[in-house]
C-alpha cells in the first residue's frame, strides 16, 4: 500500500526532528481507525511518551501538525487521548485503485520453484464407510488451506493417506461374505462406498445382537465380548490378511475398489482434489522397518515381550506403545512409514496434518518421534487441529448407521437451493442447465460457506437451512451480490461503456467510496494472515465484510445512472475490482462464483 508506506516512513522522521530520537519501524502501531472515529489510520502513540516526554494528547497532536506539513498523503489529523487519527487525502485513495486495478492477481503471491514446499494432508477416511458431515468439513478446510498456502508464495502438495486395512474393514468384508448375496455396486445400483457401509452397519448390528444372546444366558459384557464368534471370525479375516492369504486379499481388492470409485465421486461434487494418495496397506511395513531401525539406535527400546516403546518422560509425557508384541503395527507406526515414504517422494519442508482436535496427543508424539528418527519436518510438523461438526439435532455415530453422509448432504443442499431460488425469481430466464448449475453453485457454496466462515478450532453445529439464506453472512448472499455487479458491468460494456486505464486523481470520492478501497487493499493482508493462522475463516469474513460495505454503497449511489461521466467510470472501475477480490477470495476457499443470479 503505496502511502501507508510513506506515512510509516514520514513518521519515523518525525520523530527524529521532533524528539531526536531513531525509530524502529516494529516499534510503528499504525492500524485502520475504528468505525465511531473519523479517520483512516490510527496511530498508537504511547510507546513514544518515553522519547517525547510529554502528554499522549500533545505527542499525538505534535505527530499530526507535523504529518499535516510534510506528508501530502495525510490531509487532516484529530487526537482521541493515545490515539493520533489520520485522514487520508483524496487523491491517494484513488491512486492506490489505479494501482490494484492494474494487478489481475493483487492479493496473491506467484509460486517460484526456489519456495519452500508445504504438504497438506488431509481427508484420511476408512475404506468401511463413505465420507460423512465430519469429512466434508475436513476436506473442505484441507483444500482451502492448500489454497491459502499457495496465494503465500509456498509450492504446495496436496495429500490423502487411505486407512485401508484393520479389523473394522474385516468387519464390513465378513458381513458381505456372510449376507451379502454377491451384491455389487451394479446389481444394487449403489455407490460402491455406500454398499460397503450398509456391511459395517449390518455387522455392527448382527455383533451387538449376539452380545445380547450371551448375556440372556448369564455372561457378563466382558465375557461375551470374548465369547463372540462373529469378533473372532473379523480378526481370523485380519490374521489371513496380514499373512497374505489370497482369497481373503482379493475380496479385499475387489471391495476396496468399489469403495474407492465411490470416494472419487465424491471428491468430484465436492471440488476437492489430491496430488498423491499413500494407503496404510503400503506404509505400516515401512513404519515398522523405521521403528526397528530406532530400536537398534537406541531411539526406542524393546521390552520382554518384544513389544517396542517410546520412552518420552523426559518431554512430560509418557511412554508410547509402536509395535505390538505380535509385531502387528499401531496407528503412530503407520504415521511414521507414511512420512518416511513422503519424505522419500518430496523436499518437504512443512508438513501439516488436518486432522480433528481429538488427535491433539497423537501429534504431539508424532512430531517427537519423526524429530527423534532424523525426519528435518519433525520439529515444525503442524497439527492443522479443528473442532467437531455437529447438526442441530446432535452426534453422529458411524456404526449404527446415524451419520449425515456427505452425498445426501450435498444432494440436499443443491436441492434446497434449487427451490430457493426458483422462489426469490434468481432462476428466471435461465436454461435448463443453466438453473441446475446455478442450483449445483449456491448448494455447495453454501455448505462450503457455512463451515469455512467458523474459526476451525471451534466446534460447530451445521444448519443446513441457515446456511442458505440469501441475507446474511452467508455464501449465497456473496454470490448473489456477485452476480448482481457482474451485471451491472455487463450493462455498462453493452451501453459502450469503456473503461478508463487510469482514474483521475482529483475527482471528488465520498466517505464510503474511500472506505470501500481501503477494504479492497486490505485483502494482501488478510491473505497472508490466513496463511500464517491456517484460517480459511478470516477469508470467509472478510469478503463478506466487503460484499456487505459494497451492498450499502450500491444502494446509496448511481452507478450507470450517474451524470457525471468520470464518476461513473470511477464507480464501475470500483465496482470491477471488487468482483476481482471476492472471486479470487472465494476460490481460496474452494467456492464458485456465478455471474448470472
Amino acid at each position: 500500500m503505496g502511502f501507508q508506506q510513506k506515512i510509516t516512513d514520514a513518521i519515523i522522521q518525525g520523530i527524529q526532528v521532533l524528539y531526536g530520537a531513531e525509530i524502529t519501524v516494529d516499534q510503528l502501531q499504525l492500524q485502520k481507525t475504528k468505525k465511531e472515529f473519523t479517520g483512516h489510520l490510527t496511530l498508537v502513540v504511547f510507546p513514544f511518551l518515553r522519547i517525547s516526554k510529554k502528554s499522549p494528547e500533545q505527542t499525538a497532536q505534535d505527530i499530526g501538525e507535523y504529518l499535516t506539513s510534510h506528508e501530502p498523503a495525510v490531509a487532516s489529523f484529530n487526537v482521541i487521548k493515545g490515539f493520533l487519527n489520520l485522514c487520508i487525502a483524496p487523491g491517494c485513495w484513488i491512486r492506490l485503485l489505479n494501482e490494484i486495478d492494474q494487478d489481475p492477481a493483487f492479493g496473491i503471491i506467484p509460486v517460484t520453484e526456489q519456495a519452500p514446499l508445504v504438504m497438506i494432508e488431509y481427508s484420511s477416511p476408512n475404506t468401511n464407510k463413505p465420507l460423512h458431515l465430519g469429512h466434508v468439513r475436513n476436506n473442505l478446510l484441507g483444500y482451502s488451506l492448500a489454497e491459502i498456502m499457495k496465494a503465500n508464495g509456498y509450492q504446495v502438495v496436496k495429500t490423502n493417506i487411505v486407512n485401508d486395512r484393520g479389523i473394522h474393514i474385516c468387519k464390513s468384508m465378513l458381513a458381505w461374505e456372510k449376507w451379502g448375496n454377491g451384491a455389487t455396486p451394479e446389481s444394487t445400483g449403489k455407490k460402491g462406498d455406500h454398499l460397503i457401509g450398509d456391511f459395517y452397519v449390518l455387522f455392527d448390528k448382527q455383533y451387538k445382537q449376539e452380545l445380547r444372546q450371551l448375556e440372556e444366558t448369564g455372561c457378563t459384557k466382558e465375557e461375551a465380548e470374548s465369547r463372540s464368534t462373529l469378533m473372532a471370525e473379523a480378526r481370523e479375516m485380519l490374521r489371513k490378511w496380514e499373512a497374505g492369504d489370497e482369497q481373503v486379499v482379493s475380496l479385499w481388492k475387489t471391495m476396496n475398489n468399489w469403495v474407492y470409485a465411490g470416494f472419487d465421486e465424491t471428491y468430484r461434487k465436492m471440488g476437492v482434489d489430491f496430488d498423491k494418495i499413500y494407503y496404510e496397506s503400503e506404509t505400516y511395513l515401512e513404519g515398522k522397518e523405521k521403528v526397528l531401525e530406532g530400536v537398534q539406535k537406541g531411539v526406542f527400546y524393546q521390552r520382554e515381550d518384544q513389544s517396542v516403546w517410546a520412552d518420552l518422560t523426559r518431554e512430560g509425557l509418557d511412554e508410547k506403545l509402536l509395535l505390538r508384541a505380535d509385531g502387528t503395527s499401531v496407528y503412530m507406526t503407520q504415521d511414521i512409514g507414511t512420512a518416511k515414504l513422503r519424505f522419500d517422494d518430496y523436499p518437504i519442508n512443512q508438513m501439516i496434518y488436518v486432522v480433528g482436535n481429538e488427535q491433539n496427543y497423537h501429534f504431539q508424539v508424532l512430531s517427537i518421534l519423526l524429530d527423534k528418527l532424523g525426519f528435518e519436518f519433525g520439529k515444525g510438523l503442524v497439527h492443522f487441529s479443528y473442532g467437531m461438526v455437529e447438526l442441530p439435532e446432535g452426534k453422529m455415530k458411524s456404526c449404527e448407521g446415524t451419520v449425515v453422509d456427505a452425498d445426501d448432504l450435498m444432494e440436499k443442499m443443491i436441492s434446497t437451493a434449487r427451490d430457493t431460488s426458483k422462489e426469490l425469481g434468481k432462476l428466471d430466464g435461465l436454461s435448463a442447465a443453466e438453473a441446475e448449475n446455478i442450483a449445483r453453485i449456491v448448494g455447495l457454496g453454501a455448505l462450503k460457506y457455512f463451515i469455512l466462515k467458523v474459526d476451525p478450532r471451534k466446534n460447530m453445529t451445521f444448519n443446513p437451512k441457515e446456511s442458505i439464506d440469501f441475507n446474511g453472512n452467508t455464501g449465497p448472499f456473496i454470490q448473489y451480490t456477485y452476480a448482481r455487479i457482474c451485471s451491472v458491468l455487463r450493462k455498462a460494456n453493452e451501453q459502450g461503456i469503456q473503461l478508463p486505464e487510469q482514474i483521475h486523481t482529483d475527482l471528488p470520492v465520498s466517505g464510503k467510496e474511500e472506505s470501500l478501497i481501503q477494504l479492497i487493499s486490505e485483502y494482501a493482508t488478510i491473505v497472508q494472515e490466513a496463511g500464517k493462522e491456517y484460517s480459511p475463516a478470516l477469508i470467509a469474513n472478510y469478503i463478506y465484510e466487503l460484499v456487505k460495505e459494497y451492498n450499502q454503497f450500491y444502494h446509496n449511489f448511481s452507478i450507470l445512472k450517474e451524470e457525471n461521466e468520470q464518476i461513473r467510470k470511477f464507480r464501475l472501475v470500483l465496482s470491477k475490482n471488487v468482483t476481482k477480490i471476492v472471486k479470487s477470495g472465494m476460490a481460496l476457499l474452494g467456492i464458485e462464483v456465478p455471474e448470472r443470479m
